[in-house]
């Protein structure tokens, strides 16, 4: 690991929810590494650990429910006392399912909205207090809002309102000088359809998703990391925009 002692992002404090793989863990690394502090969150301790173990003592790791209200606001005093106040937030825990209209559960429908929408939204909601005059937050949405896919009726739909509130937070937050943008990741090759799908499946929707990009090619999560670390610091005049980081596929 790089020396977290200098770099152009030293003496930053940030925070990740769903830092322990991934996109998340991905840019965790990349700021950790450029001489920022990082905590992050996740649902499970075993892959926390690691996750912290890899990124260093600039790390923190903490067991977090991003759909829990009562884990939201114990995020925020456990950050209030670790760093005070922030210097980026970024909201990119969030679960993705796949499954026909017809076969759609309330409770499904529930979850996701609960996890991806409702969740980031109070995320947001509970650090402004500690969110630093000039500092960015970063929501992950995904290219499924602007794409008719199917089996992703309901996970399309909270990232469309993330989109939504993308705009709308950062119209609400300009008097206190907080920018809000959104990531839009296309195919990232971060693992996470082995883990819903069979290996079988995941290797065909993942064929099928590249086969569908300009590029050819699945993206990895360093791209998406990059960008987040842009609107997160560098993007001062930027807010209320979704970036896309997808090959092209929503733009060709």
């Amino acid at each position: 690991m790089k020396n977290s002692s200098v770099g152009k992002h030293c003496g930053k404090s940030v925070v990740i929810t769903g830092g322990s793989s991934g996109i998340g863990f991905a840019t965790a690394k990349l700021l950790v590494d450029e001489g920022a502090r990082v905590l992050i969150t996740g649902r499970t301790q075993a892959t926390l650990g690691l996750a912290c173990e890899r990124l260093g003592n600039n790390a923190t790791a903490v067991l977090s429910d991003a759909a829990s209200l009562s884990d939201i606001e114990a995020l925020v005093d456990r950050v209030k006392e670790e760093f005070g106040a922030i210097d980026a937030l970024f909201v990119n825990a969030g679960i993705t399912r796949s499954e026909p209209f017809e076969s759609v559960t309330d409770e499904m429908y529930d979850q996701l909205f609960a996890i991806n929408t409702k969740g980031p939204y109070f995320t947001v909601q509970k650090f402004v207090p500690l969110l630093r005059p000039g500092s960015g937050v970063v929501l992950t949405t995904s290219i499924s809002n602007v794409l008719g896919n199917p089996m992703t009726s309901v996970y399309a739909a909270t990232k469309a309102a993330l989109r939504s509130m993308t705009r709308s937070l950062a119209r609400e937050l300009l008097p206190r000088k907080i920018r809000v943008n959104a990531v839009s990741p296309g195919p990232i090759d971060t693992g996470i359809l082995d883990k819903v799908m069979t290996k079988e499946l995941a290797e065909q929707a993942m064929a099928q998703m590249t086969q569908a990009n300009p590029m050819l090619r699945a993206g990895n999560p360093l791209e998406v990391a990059k960008a987040v670390v842009f609107l997160a610091f560098e993007a001062t005049y930027t807010t209320g925009a979704e970036f896309p980081v997808d090959g092209g596929r929503t733009q060709l």
